[in-house]
């Protein structure tokens, strides 16, 4: 197996590759795993150990936007501008299955904005700061990588 060590973002990322079979390539992210589709597949007389292939990070499609409730009525106080604010962070990497929370909607510290599974767990993500959200950034169904912003708090 072969491991390499990567920096997105200023996120650290240890890739670890398990098995190639073709253009399937089975690679564990941070501890957890992915098969990963190549364009192409290597070939094994060219890289017997594999040493210098480049595996391209997964890449999950975006699943079909789910229809919501209608936005609540606006509040009195005027709202922060989208983005605005501080960023709520995934604390792990996983695939949010459920927001609950909506743009510009009050929240306080500790109310659960996000559901977030890892390793079949479902996750609370909790707000750490009050305030009105200002911006979603991820869809139900996406996959987030550790540290990716969820949504912003303003």
């Amino acid at each position: 197996m072969n491991k390499y060590q990567y920096k997105v973002k200023g996120v650290d990322y240890e890739v670890e590759i398990a098995e190639v079979e073709g253009n399937i390539a089975k690679v564990n992210v941070n501890g957890i795993p992915f098969e990963v589709e190549m364009q192409k597949p290597i070939n094994a007389a060219k890289h017997p150990t594999m040493a210098a292939a480049k595996v391209q990070a997964p890449v999950v499609a975006a699943a079909a936007p789910v229809a919501s409730a209608p936005a609540p009525a606006a509040a009195a106080a005027p709202a922060a501008p989208a983005g605005a604010g501080n960023a709520v962070k995934a604390p792990l990497p996983g695939t949010v299955t459920d927001i609950k929370v909506q743009v510009g909607q009050q929240v306080n510290v500790g109310d659960t904005v996000l559901v977030l599974e890892a390793m079949k767990m479902q996750n609370n993500i909790e707000s750490e700061y009050a305030g009105q959200v200002t911006s979603i950034t991820v869809k139900q169904g996406e996959t987030v990588m550790e540290g990716a912003v969820l949504l912003t708090i303003a």
